[in-house]
């Protein structure tokens, strides 16, 4: 019973470092802003410049949040996928729901040149985007629980979903054969994912799908801690597998499907910081891992947000690209000093 201790000093060190770096990205941008104005703006203090509060409340204050959000939810899904398929490899959109979410954005913004002779979309905006989205993972994660009934190997289901992956994509490439340059551009860039496009309402509801997504992960731990050990050790223990494969693919759907609709597709955080959350903590005990993922997910999305807005210039680098060349490597670093994968 002495452990957790030092977790508590490293969950408080933890939670520091994820209000520093909150502070650095919502300080930094094309416009420069003090740091200690933005400490004013957000402790309710009026600013002399008003476009400085313009700025903070309306554009960045949101982003960062919505970076929080993402970064922990992908940690979250990947962290389940994981566990649930034993397999180090598996991410967030090993299911396919992912793919369905790009799926449903590559309709609604190529389609109207595929389609063009059926329907036509005129409608294209951030709202229609999110919609389409968040329709194309909801009825994939549909197809995947209907798969799930039927399908009692884990390992199975897990091909089954990538497959699913495959479907999509390749759909996905005969809508961007068959469309005009104009539409597979922003098709291109709605796939570079992006954390500033988001409102308030639309920044509240992301967060509410994303706590649901944490609750029923916390529901899951006893599930989770015993799948680590294989199928008939957790059965053995009591575990309703049927009830917790559902309840982990829901929670992965949601947090996934959601991230992916309002920020697009943002790669390697939920395959990623798993694995880093791992080999800091040295533990396979998800009550430790899940709230260190998300801490974890958050720190890593505001770091890489931070660098995408290259400081003091009008430009944004792609997210989706930044979170892939800043985090690699600090996985294989660590991994090449640990000399093995705690899984």
């Amino acid at each position: 019973m002495q452990q957790p201790k030092p977790y508590r000093i490293t969950f408080l060190l933890l939670l520091l470092v994820l209000l520093i770096v909150f502070g650095l990205n919502i300080s930094s941008g094309s416009v420069v802003i003090p740091l200690k104005s933005t400490l004013t703006a957000i402790l309710g203090g009026d600013l002399q410049n008003e476009s400085w509060n313009y700025i903070i409340w309306d554009y960045r204050i949101p982003k960062a949040i919505t970076a929080i959000l993402v970064g922990a939810g992908l940690a979250l899904s990947g962290l389940l996928m994981q566990t649930l398929f034993r397999n180090p490899l598996a991410g967030p959109f090993v299911l396919g729901i992912s793919s369905g979410a790009s799926l449903g954005a590559a309709i609604l913004i190529m389609g109207s040149t595929v389609l063009a002779s059926f329907i036509s979309f005129n409608f294209i905006n951030d709202i229609t985007l999110a919609i389409a989205s968040s329709i194309g993972s909801f009825l994939v994660l549909l197809v995947v629980l209907a798969v799930a009934t039927k399908v009692k190997d884990t390992m199975a289901l897990l091909i089954i979903g990538l497959m699913f992956g495959s479907i999509t994509a390749a759909i996905v490439s005969v809508l961007s054969y068959f469309t005009n340059a104009e539409k597979l551009q922003q098709y291109i860039y709605w796939s570079f994912g992006s954390l500033g496009n988001l409102s308030w309402q639309q920044l509240l509801l992301v967060f509410i799908l994303v706590l649901v997504g944490i609750c029923i992960s916390i529901f899951s731990i006893k599930s989770l801690n015993a799948l680590l050990l294989g199928e008939n050790y957790a059965r053995s223990l009591g575990v309703n597998m049927n009830k917790s494969r559902y309840l982990i693919i829901i929670a992965t759907g949601i947090l996934a499907g959601s991230i992916t609709a309002f920020a697009g597709p943002i790669a390697f955080v939920g395959l990623a910081v798993p694995h880093l959350t791992r080999q800091i903590f040295n533990t396979t005990n998800h009550k430790i891992l899940i709230p260190a993922v998300l801490i974890y997910g958050a720190i890593l999305m505001l770091l890489c947000d931070t660098i995408a807005q290259l400081p003091s210039s009008a430009n944004v680098l792609p997210i989706n690209a930044i979170t892939s060349i800043i985090g690699a490597p600090i996985v294989i670093w660590l991994l090449l000093r640990k000399r093995k994968m705690t899984f």
